[in-house]
């Protein structure tokens, strides 16, 4: 029989059951599981399209945020530079309604540069140099298109609203300010000042709050608090004083009504008399040219009748005006009438204000406003660059990819080899990382079934050749007994019992060490003394040591000191120890028993089992405890036992919960300690 399972053994060496499989040309077995995976479910597959996921999110996140982070920046910097040159504008527009010509708007440009801390220039309409802020002895050279043109006959009304906090209309491009003949001398200034001041006291009496506001032809108007002028239509403050117009602003109308007249004459139009507010129609008393915006035509009454021109008292006869005949009133007269009016109030102006010129604002090194060009080329730019940064994400996820999946490659095919019955063998280990620690892990693992499996076949063997040795002496002794060799007499009996009980000795110990191991051995503890455990095992084997020459003493130990244990289990590891002792223990040698307690005062107790005898080499006494190992390499049965004992001294102690371990000096002798978990002192 054990032949038969030898041959089977070596056939499972030679084939390991694996005559199904085939191989390949190159001799390695072909190993079901091994084909490598589609990319879509590989590790690197699945790390490729997460790095290009999470790089095209990072990308288009990054662009989206640079993008309005750019964009706000640059529309919150363009509204800051708008609003800086709306001012400088409406400065130089204002400038240019007072002035006839641009002499000596330098200082006016120089001032604006320092307040807004940027560039400008003005130039004729040819691009002759007028003022120029830069203070470099070259100035840079001035952009190609101006900033805006500087007329206030023709007013930017996008600008000019922005310069004037929104009060600007779009209907009139004249500016305001631009009077011209209308500007009033000194004396009628101050005259209708006073004349002001005497209508607001008279509102302030009548307990109407009003204020004296001067306008850019230098006229005072009344202007009630609360923009309620009907309120003072109940008063005896009349403020029609105050709307006639004086010999110099009815020279002025006079002169824009001919003007009006003659473009509407070249278009076969009737003529017009325009009343003080530039309306025509209805004659009305209200301000005069630079004190309102649009020119907005009077509504006829139901029945339009000639209506004079009101005529100040102190004015001679002959500056009255003619009377008019309004001529029909029709949307297309309407637009006529406006458009000449316009023209006749350019024309009267270009003499009073100055000519138009370009502006140019920018910063010092000649930049101008910034912007955001999201032109074809930037587009392609920021596709391209997008397009860059993620072959080089996807590059170095294959890279990384790949030299992480390599050696993941090499474990997997170690561990299938493993699986099929080959030789062990380990796996490179790259570095120190998680997948180089993993390397080594697995190397240990495979060193370590390596180990053990070579332990398996030791001890198969050793548990053959222990149950062997017995067993060829039983049947030799029956053997001769059958063939009338040996008498059956008490002496041949007990050699036989001697060696059923040596063989009942070594299954029981095998069983013992595979209960441990399978974690199924049964302790049933209790309190145990410890000194009476002791003394115990000492009586049991006092026999023998007496025999051996031996002697073999219990310590005195601290009175009191219990354990937790199975005393069976106990008594089995200390006999254990104690029979080996004695084996091992020449003749007037010593054997001592001793029990005490852990130093550092955790309740750990401590037995220890010393002996005189021969000691173990420092190279053998790693492998005491391990199964079948004997000191003496010939097996002979005189000088050892089966090998089991401190193996299962060992597993009995760590179902205690201790552990055990040897010191020994080669020719003085060997101490085993084992360490267990006491009890509180139960007193003497």
């Amino acid at each position: 029989m054990r032949r038969a399972r030898g041959g089977s053994d070596g056939g499972r060496g030679d084939d390991g059951g694996k005559g199904g499989r085939s191989r390949r040309r190159d001799g390695r077995r072909e190993i079901p599981g091994r084909a490598r995976l589609p990319l879509r479910r590989s590790l690197l597959g699945r790390l490729l399209a997460v790095s290009a996921l999470v790089a095209a999110c990072s990308v288009a996140a990054t662009a989206w945020i640079a993008v309005q982070t750019t964009s706000g920046a640059i529309k919150q910097e363009q509204g800051q530079n708008l609003t800086a040159d709306a001012r400088i504008y409406d400065t130089l527009l204002d400038y240019a309604a007072r002035n006839p010509t641009w002499d000596g708007v330098g200082a006016t440009v120089r001032e604006l540069a320092r307040e807004s801390g940027r560039r400008v220039a003005l130039t004729t309409q040819g691009r002759q140099p007028l003022a120029d802020s830069a203070t470099a002895a070259t100035a840079p050279a001035l952009p190609p298109q101006a900033s805006a043109v500087v007329d206030p006959l023709s007013v930017d009304t996008v600008l000019a609203a922005r310069g004037t906090d929104g009060q600007g209309t779009a209907a009139d491009r004249i500016d305001p300010r631009a009077v011209g003949p209308f500007r009033l001398s000194a004396a009628d200034s101050r005259t209708l000042r006073r004349t002001a001041d005497d209508k607001v006291e008279c509102l302030n009496r009548a307990g109407i709050a009003s204020d004296v506001v001067v306008g850019a032809s230098g006229r005072p108007r009344v202007q009630i608090v609360g923009n309620d002028p009907e309120r003072a239509l109940g008063t005896r403050c009349d403020l029609a004083a105050l709307d006639t117009p004086t010999r110099s602003e009815q020279k002025a109308l006079d002169a824009l009504t001919e003007l009006a007249d003659a473009c509407l004459k070249r278009q076969g139009r009737e003529g017009v008399q325009l009343n003080s507010d530039l309306s025509w129609g209805d004659p009305a008393s209200s301000t005069v040219p630079g004190e309102t915006g649009p020119l907005v035509p009077r509504v006829p009454l139901p029945a339009p009748a000639p209506v004079p021109v009101p005529t100040p008292r102190d004015a001679p006869a002959e500056d009255a005006a003619p009377s008019v005949v309004t001529p029909e009133r029709t949307g297309e007269n309407d637009r006529a009438i406006a458009s000449c009016v316009s023209a006749a109030r350019s024309e009267q102006l270009s003499s009073y204000v100055a000519s138009p010129a370009l502006l140019f604002i920018g910063d010092e090194g000649g930049a101008t406003l910034p912007g955001f060009d999201l032109s074809p080329a930037n587009t392609a730019r920021i596709a391209g660059a997008a397009a860059l940064v993620l072959a080089l994400t996807v590059g170095a996820s294959v890279f990384a990819g790949a030299r992480l999946v390599r050696p993941l490659h090499a474990l997997t095919g170690a561990a299938q080899r493993m699986r099929d019955g080959e030789q062990p063998e380990s796996v490179p280990v790259s570095g120190d990382d998680e997948v180089g620690r993993l390397a080594a892990a697995f190397n240990d693992m495979s060193a370590h079934r390596a180990r053990l499996e070579e332990q398996r076949k030791a001890m198969v063997s050793d548990v053959a050749h222990e149950l062997r040795t017995p067993l060829s002496n039983i049947r030799g002794w029956l053997e001769a007994a059958q063939d009338g060799l040996a008498d059956p007499d008490p002496a041949f009996v007990s050699s036989l019992l001697e060696e059923a009980v040596l063989l009942q000795h070594i299954i029981d110990d095998l069983q013992d060490l595979a209960a441990a191991d399978a974690g199924v051995l049964r302790l049933h503890p209790e309190s145990v003394e410890i000194r009476e455990l002791l003394s115990q095992v000492a009586a049991a084997h006092q026999a023998r040591a007496e025999n051996a020459g031996v002697t073999l003493a219990v310590t005195a130990t601290a009175p009191g000191r219990a354990l937790r244990a199975d005393p069976v289990r106990l008594r089995q590891a200390v006999g254990n120890l104690v029979s080996n002792a004695v084996r091992h223990t020449p003749e007037g040698g010593r054997v001592t028993l001793r029990a005490y307690a852990h130093e550092e005062g955790d309740g750990t107790v401590l037995v220890e089992v010393a002996d005189t005898g021969s000691g173990i080499p420092p190279e053998d006494l790693p492998h005491v405890f391990d199964r079948f190992w004997r000191a003496e390499k010939s097996r002979s049965r005189r000088t050892g036992g089966s090998g089991l004992g401190l193996a299962i001294v060992r597993k009995l102690v760590e179902a205690h919960g201790g552990t055990v371990d040897a010191t020994s000096v080669e020719g003085e002798g060997s101490t085993f300690v084992l360490r267990l978990p006491g009890t509180t002192p139960s007193g003497p």
